[in-house]
């Protein structure tokens, strides 16, 4: 009894396994050429943002501090009268500290109080970078800190250089089929990767007061900056 069972069940076994359809290649197990390239393109920045501090000294910090605040209320109505809108100016830095005189073997000494009221200034067009420093030197402004250009849009770039990158991706593949004596028979994938966009481009700014006029005649020149995209590309083989 025990042998019939299992040739019965042999027998019924036989033809469920011999209905199971034979396994076709995947696109993954066919020949492939993977290539990676990186496309740049140039932008012009278009905007900017400068650092303007107002520093004051005073024989108490409530002195220094009232003094800091009329100039830099000064410095902000010149800029507002400008065209600047609000979203445009921001106070990013405000700091009090003793100023201190050191002799050998004795206590420092208090001699006064510094107040520095940092403003933030975001320029929307260029024309402005000038006058706008003009502006906040001659109301009471002492100090340029920085002084950065950068793009505001970029997509048509990031796609500019999505395309450069593809373009490259394709013609190292080509290379590399080549080479391995056959040929691309078309595109499997894209994949777009990372994209690094410039990064503010710095303008050397000399720390202390300025001449107004001066500033104002200084012509400023943003050049250029450079963006780049990540690609990766797979080809099939033949």
């Amino acid at each position: 009894m025990r042998i019939a069972f299992v040739s019965i069940f042999a027998a019924l076994s036989a033809p469920l396994i011999a209905q199971q359809p034979a396994i076709s290649p995947t696109v993954e197990a066919l020949p492939q050429v993977i290539t990676s390239a990186r496309g740049e393109t140039r932008v012009v920045p278009d905007r900017a943002t400068i650092q303007i501090s107002v520093q004051t000294r005073a024989a108490t910090a409530a002195a220094a501090a009232s003094q800091n605040a009329t100039k830099q209320k000064a410095v902000f109505d010149a800029l507002r009268a400008l065209g600047l809108e609000s979203d445009q100016l921001s106070t990013i830095n405000y700091n009090v500290y003793p100023e201190q005189r050191y002799e050998p073997n004795r206590e420092p000494v208090v001699i006064g109080y510094n107040v520095t009221n940092t403003l933030l200034v975001d320029v929307k067009k260029l024309i402005q970078v000038g006058p706008v420093i003009a502006a906040a030197l001659s109301k009471g402004a002492n100090m340029i800190t920085s002084l950065q250009f950068y793009a505001s849009n970029t997509d048509d770039a990031r796609r500019t250089a999505i395309g450069n990158a593809i373009q490259k991706a394709r013609m190292d593949a080509e290379a590399a089929a080549r080479a391995a004596g056959g040929a691309l028979a078309g595109l499997l994938e894209v994949t777009v990767g990372s994209y690094y966009a410039p990064p503010p481009r710095p303008m050397a700014v000399a720390r202390g007061q300025v001449a107004a006029a001066t500033m104002e005649a200084t012509p400023i020149n943003p050049g250029e900056q450079t963006l780049s995209v990540d690609v990766t590309t797979r080809w099939r083989f033949r």
